[in-house]
């Protein structure tokens, strides 16, 4: 797979790169380092987002050329090729632009590290055993005897791609190949502290208020299980003056507390239905529960999932079906 990769990258002039919808900083990480290893490559690039990411990732996009989806007017035969970055469902991309994903007759790429792919693309990259995209990008250039060509700003941003999606480096999912992976970017004149406090270091007072609010007023365990719970109206959220991403990490604050194996966070949308995330660990999976009851999927122990049901409905559901999530 990696030769072909090489052999559609060499040949492209221009590759669109995109990634999922809700970019989190992994898709950030990767589709930001893949874009300045193509300028160091001396390709030209545009990375096509969903939607635009949570501000404290925005200012990743500064340097590369970017666009969302709903200004992007460029049409198939300006590219080459496109690569699929963090996803491997063409749903995942939103309903609006996965026509481009799915129908476009560019050859496709994909990188990825998340289970069950599907094949729309012509070279698929998997690796569900990976912490994360960025550092399966940097193994694939590095296998491909390409990775130096990335710099210190794509550097950075394979950092920020791990970091995020290891929970800075203490989930199950680090292994030794990551070490090895963040020395050698670490060697490009990355300097980790700035990056962890660009993300996490630089909240408004509403966002800080909120998670204060929600932690305190609206954490539940389900009884008699290690399951604990939080969940946001669309009123909660408004009375915070709510922006994208001031609930990032929510989900993993029950896991700190002693007893809890299993945490959910549940958050309305604008049209009254349930976005959810689910985080677990030990001997606990989530991601086939997930699938199964809330349309959703992911790792074992980290999954997204969407309920049609209202909050109170969801929690209710939730609740009735915790035996299978810790069986």
């Amino acid at each position: 797979m990696n030769d072909a990769f090489v052999t559609l990258l060499k040949k492209a002039n221009k590759v669109l790169i995109t990634t999922h919808k809700s970019p989190d900083g992994d898709a950030v990480g990767s589709s930001v380092a893949f874009a300045h290893f193509l300028k160091s490559f001396r390709k030209q690039c545009l990375v096509l987002l969903p939607d635009l990411p949570a501000g404290n990732l925005s200012s990743f996009l500064e340097d590369i050329p970017y666009v969302v989806y709903d200004e992007f007017h460029q049409n198939e035969s300006e590219f080459d090729l496109m690569m699929c970055l963090d996803y491997n469902h063409t749903h995942r991309v939103g309903e609006d632009m996965e026509a481009i994903v799915a129908n476009w007759s560019i050859p496709k790429v994909m990188i990825d590290h998340h289970p069950n792919p599907t094949e729309f693309c012509d070279v698929i990259i998997s690796r569900p055993e990976v912490c994360s995209t960025a550092q399966l990008l940097f193994e694939v250039l590095e296998e491909c005897k390409l990775s130096h060509h990335l710099n210190k700003n794509a550097s950075e941003a394979i950092y920020l791609g791990i970091m995020t999606d290891t929970g800075s480096f203490r989930f199950p999912s680090v292994s030794s190949k990551t070490h090895d992976v963040l020395k050698k970017i670490l060697e490009n004149g990355v300097e980790a502290h700035k990056i962890h406090e660009k993300v996490f270091d630089e909240s408004s007072k509403e966002k800080v208020l909120l998670r204060a609010y929600a932690i305190s007023n609206k954490f539940h365990q389900i009884p008699n299980t290690p399951i604990g719970y939080i969940s946001l109206t669309q009123e909660e959220l408004s009375r915070f003056n709510y922006k994208k991403g001031d609930t990032e990490g929510l989900v993993n604050v029950p896991l700190s507390i002693k007893g809890i194996s299993i945490s959910v966070f549940m958050m309305e949308n604008e049209e009254g239905k349930v976005k959810m995330s689910f985080r677990s660990k030990g001997s606990f999976y989530v991601n086939e529960f997930a699938s199964k009851y809330f349309n959703g999927g992911g790792h074992k122990y980290a999954a997204g999932g969407f309920s049609h049901d209202d909050i109170h409905n969801t929690i209710q559901k939730l609740t009735a079906e915790s035996s299978k999530l810790i069986k």
